[in-house]
C-alpha cells in the first residue's frame, strides 16, 4: 500500500475561489482551508454573506442538483451559476441560515424536528386504550367517514355490497387542529349608531364613494340612511353574512357578499406578515383568538387526548418541557418499541444540549426568534454520521446570551473535530477567538467594501489595521451618571408563555434594557404583556417582505415625495417617475433585466439592452430635476441623495428627512435603488429602524438591534438610541450584547434560566449595581465584559 503522502487525494485541502464578484464583492480570490474552522467578520455589508453563502455555498448546491437527471431537476429549484471565474475543490455544503422558519399555523416544533412523527407512532403501538394508527394522534389528519355499495364480483356474477369505513384521525372539529378559534368583534366593523352613508362600516377600502356605495345601495336589502344599530335583524344578517348573490345595479350585473365573508376571504385567510400594516392593524383590532373550548387548545380529538402510557397522553407530552418529555421517555422500557425509544430519546438530547431544551413540542414554529429558528435546524446535524460536509452558519450567536455562545462554540468545534469544513459569518468576538482561520471582509460597506482585508489566525488579526482588528478588544464603559425616569409603563401579573406572575414597572424617558438567557422570557414580557396602550412601536426582527422590484426608495416611501417633485418640474404626472407603473420601459417592463428560462437550467439575467438596465421608459429620462434624471437619482447612495435633496433647486424636505434617518442608522453606503433582496439581515433591520423612527411615538421598543452589526457599528447605534433619549423618547430594548448593556440607564434582568427556570425578575437596578452585586448571570458576564 503506498504512503498516504503520497497520494493524490490528500493534496486537496483548500477550496480555492477566485474572481468572486457576486452583488458588491470585487474580483475576490481566495483559499480557505477545508476540515478547519473559518470565521468570516466585516461590517455590515461589506460581502461576507455574498462570499460564503452567495458563491461558495450556492454554487455547491447548484453543482448537486446537477447530478440529478433532466426530469428530477425540473422539480428542483432552478440555480444560477454564481459570478465567479474559479471555484475548486468545494464539498457539499448543508446551509443553517436565519432565515425565519414559516409561521404556518400548523407548524410547531415537534413536526418541524420529526418528534412529533415518533411520539405518534409511540402511542399508536403501546398507549391503552389502542384507537388507531399514528394519523389517529395528528392534529392535521382530519376523522373521515365513508357509507356506499361497492360491487364483489364473485364466480362471474357481480353483488352489490353496503360498505361503511372509517378512518380515525387525530384533528380536534372544532378549532380543524389550530387549538383556537377566532371571533370577530362586531364594533370594530361597523359604527351602530351611523348609518351606511355616513360611513359606519370601519373596514379598511370599504368607502361608499366608489363601487361599495353602489353595490349596498343598490341591493335593496336595507336603507342607506338608517343607523346600522336600527336595522333589523334580517337586514343586519344580509349586511354582514349574506353568501355571494347575483344583483343587477344601474343595468350592470354584479355579486353581492355580506361584510364578514368577504373580509374573511380577502383579509383575514392571509399571513398576518403579508399584509400592509394598516390592514394588519384592522386584522389585529378585530379578530380575537382564544383557546378551543373543546380541546383546550391541544388541537387533538377525544380519543387523542384519552389514549394514555403511564398516564400522560401525547397532549401532556407535547406540553411538556423537552427538558422533563426527555425524563419521562428515558424512563419508559418496552423491548417492542426499543429502537423506536432511542431515536426519540437522542433527538430530544439533541435540544437539550443545543440550549432549547426550555421550549415545548407543541410551540408553533412561526413564535421562534431568529437564533431559536436557527439552532431548531441544526438539531438534525448534530448527531449525523456525515463527515468532509461543508457547514455553513450565518451568525449562530444570534439570541445568545455570553453564557450560551460558549455552548454554541462547542458544538461548531465538534462539528469541526468530525471532519467538517466549518464556515460562519459572525461578530461577536467570543465566537471569533475560536477560529482557526479568519478572513475578514471590507474595508467598509456597500461598493465601498467587497475586498479581503485579511487573512490568517486570530493572533495576526489583533495587531492587523483593519476596522474588524481596531475593535476586536472595544471594551464599552459603564456610565458614570444614568439618566432618571420620568414615568413608567406598569405591568402587573404578567404570566404570558413562562413568565410566573410578573410585577414590573418599565422607566419611560431613559434607555432601559430587558436582559436573561435565551428563552427566560424577555419577549414575553415586553411583546405578550405590554399593555396596548402604551403606544408602543416595536422593530422586531421580522424579515423585510421585498421582491427585487422593492428598494430602500420604495419600503420607506421616499419615492412619493421625490416623485411628486420630479411631476411638478416638468409638468406631467407623478407615475410616470415610477418603474412599476407608467414609466417603466416597456421592453423588460421596469425590471431592468429580461429573464430567460431554460427548463432545467438556471435561467438567465441579462440586462435589458432597451433601457440598458436604467428601467425607465426612453422618454421618461428626458425629464430632469437639479440637473438629473429619475434613473441617476436611483443610482445615488444615501448620503449622495442627502446632499442633492438638502439645498438647490432639488431641495425637498420630505424626502432629505427621510434620508438623513437613513444616514442615522449607518446606512449612507446604501444606493437608494438598491434591490431589498441584495441587502445584509442587519442593513434590512436598520432599514426597518429608520422607517419606525418616522412614526410619532413616545416609546420605541427594539428586539435585539445589533443583531447584524459589527462591533464598529455597535458604537453608532448606541449614538442613536442616545439621540432618541435625548429627544425626550422611552426606548426599551431586549438585548444579549454587553456594550448595549453597559450604556443603559436600566437593566431590568429576566431569568435565572430558561423555560420552566425562567420567567422571574431577578434583578431591577443600573448597570454599575448589577456588576457589583455579581448575583446572576448577567452580572458575572458583563463584570467580566467591563474588567
Amino acid at each position: 500500500m503506498p504512503s498516504s503522502a503520497s497520494l493524490p487525494a490528500d493534496t486537496h485541502d483548500l477550496i480555492r475561489v477566485q474572481g468572486a464578484r457576486v452583488n458588491n464583492l470585487q474580483d475576490v480570490s481566495i483559499e480557505i482551508p477545508k476540515r478547519r474552522l473559518t470565521v468570516f467578520t466585516g461590517v455590515s455589508g461589506s460581502g461576507k454573506s455574498s462570499l460564503v453563502f452567495g458563491t461558495v455555498a450556492a454554487e455547491s448546491q447548484r453543482l448537486i442538483n446537477e447530478t440529478y437527471s433532466a426530469f428530477v431537476q425540473g422539480f428542483m429549484p432552478t440555480l444560477a451559476r454564481p459570478d465567479v471565474d474559479v471555484l475548486d475543490g468545494i464539498t457539499t455544503a448543508i446551509i443553517v441560515d436565519q432565515e425565519r422558519i414559516g409561521g404556518n399555523p400548523r407548524s410547531t416544533v415537534g413536526t418541524l424536528t420529526d418528534a412529533n412523527a415518533m411520539l405518534r407512532i409511540l402511542f399508536s403501538k403501546i398507549a391503552t386504550p389502542h384507537i388507531g394508527g399514528p394519523n389517529a394522534f395528528s392534529f392535521n389528519m382530519p376523522t373521515v367517514r365513508g357509507s356506499g355499495a361497492i360491487k364483489v364480483e364473485r364466480n362471474s356474477e357481480s353483488r352489490a355490497v353496503k360498505q361503511t369505513f372509517e378512518r380515525l384521525g387525530g384533528m380536534c372539529p372544532r378549532c380543524e387542529g389550530m387549538g383556537t378559534v377566532s371571533d370577530i368583534d362586531l364594533t370594530e366593523i361597523f359604527d351602530a349608531e351611523k348609518s351606511l352613508s355616513e360611513g359606519a362600516l370601519k373596514v379598511p377600502g370599504y368607502s361608499m364613494d366608489g363601487w361599495y356605495g353602489r353595490i349596498y345601495g343598490g341591493s335593496g336589502y336595507f336603507s342607506m340612511d338608517k343607523p346600522v344599530g336600527q336595522f333589523t335583524e334580517k337586514e343586519l344578517h344580509d349586511l354582514l353574512y349574506r353568501e355571494p348573490t347575483k344583483i343587477k345595479v344601474e343595468g350592470i350585473n354584479l355579486t353581492y357578499e355580506g361584510v364578514i365573508p368577504k373580509i374573511t376571504k380577502s383579509m383575514l385567510s392571509k399571513d398576518i406578515d403579508s399584509v400592509q400594516p394598516h390592514i394588519r392593524a384592522f386584522i389585529e383590532r378585530a379578530v380575537t383568538a382564544s383557546a378551543c373550548p373543546e380541546c383546550d387548545g391541544t388541537r387533538l380529538a377525544e380519543p387523542a387526548r384519552t389514549a394514555r402510557i403511564d398516564g400522560v397522553s401525547i397532549a401532556d407530552a407535547c406540553r411538556m418541557q423537552i427538558t422533563d418529555l426527555h425524563d419521562w421517555v428515558a424512563g419508559l422500557d418496552d423491548p417492542t418499541v426499543a429502537p423506536l425509544l432511542i431515536k426519540l430519546r437522542d433527538a430530544l438530547a439533541s435540544f437539550v444540549e443545543i440550549g432549547l431544551g426550555y421550549l415545548s413540542l407543541e410551540r408553533p414554529t412561526g413564535t421562534l426568534s431568529g437564533g431559536e429558528a436557527q439552532r431548531t435546524k441544526m438539531i438534525r446535524h448534530l448527531g449525523s454520521s456525515l463527515t468532509d460536509i461543508t457547514y455553513v452558519f450565518d451568525e449562530p450567536t444570534v439570541g445568545l446570551h455570553p453564557h450560551d455562545i460558549a455552548r454554541m462554540n462547542t458544538l461548531l468545534l465538534r462539528l469541526r473535530d468530525k471532519g467538517n469544513t466549518v464556515l460562519v459569518v459572525e461578530h461577536k468576538p467570543e465566537t471569533i477567538a475560536i477560529a482557526d482561520h479568519v478572513v475578514d471582509l471590507g474595508p467598509h460597506a456597500g461598493s465601498l467594501g467587497g475586498q479581503v482585508c485579511f487573512e490568517g489566525s486570530v493572533e495576526e488579526l489583533q495587531s492587523a489595521d483593519t476596522l474588524t482588528g481596531r475593535h476586536l478588544h472595544d471594551r464599552a464603559q459603564l456610565k458614570d451618571a444614568v439618566r432618571a425616569a420620568s414615568g413608567a409603563i406598569e405591568i402587573r401579573g404578567a404570566s404570558t408563555n413562562n413568565l410566573q406572575d410578573v410585577d414590573v414597572d418599565l422607566p419611560l424617558g431613559v434607555l432601559a434594557v430587558i436582559t436573561g438567557v435565551a428563552g427566560s422570557g424577555k419577549s414575553s414580557l415586553i411583546h405578550g404583556s405590554m399593555p396596548s396602550d402604551a403606544g408602543a412601536v416595536v422593530i422586531d426582527q421580522t424579515a423585510i417582505r421585498g421582491s427585487r422590484r422593492s428598494n430602500p426608495a420604495t419600503y420607506t416611501g421616499l419615492l412619493d415625495p421625490i416623485r411628486k417633485a420630479f411631476a411638478k418640474a416638468n409638468g406631467v404626472k407623478p407615475a410616470l417617475f415610477s418603474p412599476n407603473s407608467d414609466g417603466a420601459c416597456p421592453t423588460c417592463k421596469g425590471a431592468g433585466v429580461i429573464y430567460t428560462d431554460l427548463a432545467t437550467m438556471a435561467g438567465v439575467a441579462t440586462p435589458c439592452d432597451v433601457c440598458d438596465g436604467k428601467r425607465f421608459d426612453a422618454a421618461v429620462l428626458d425629464y430632469h430635476l437639479g440637473g438629473r434624471d429619475i434613473s441617476e437619482v436611483l443610482q445615488m447612495s444615501v448620503d449622495e441623495a442627502t446632499a442633492f435633496f438638502g439645498e438647490g433647486e432639488s431641495r425637498i424636505p420630505a424626502a432629505h428627512k427621510i434620508l438623513l434617518r437613513l444616514s442615522d442608522v449607518g446606512l449612507g453606503y446604501v444606493k437608494v435603488g438598491q434591490p431589498l433582496t441584495t441587502l445584509s439581515g442587519g442593513e434590512r433591520q436598520r432599514i426597518k429602524l429608520a422607517t419606525a423612527m418616522a412614526e410619532k411615538a413616545d416609546v420605541y421598543v427594539l428586539d435585539e438591534p445589533t443583531t447584524g452589526l459589527h462591533l464598529a457599528d455597535v458604537e453608532q447605534l448606541l449614538g442613536l438610541l442616545d439621540r432618541l433619549v435625548d429627544a425626550g423618547k422611552s426606548v426599551i430594548v431586549i438585548e444579549h450584547h454587553q456594550a448595549v448593556m453597559a450604556h443603559a440607564d436600566w437593566i431590568i434582568d429576566i431569568g435565572p434560566g430558561a423555560g420552566q427556570d425562567g420567567g422571574r425578575v431577578v434583578f431591577q437596578g443600573t448597570p454599575r449595581e448589577l456588576v457589583a452585586a455579581r448575583a446572576t448571570l448577567t452580572g458575572e458576564h458583563l463584570a467580566e465584559y467591563v474588567g
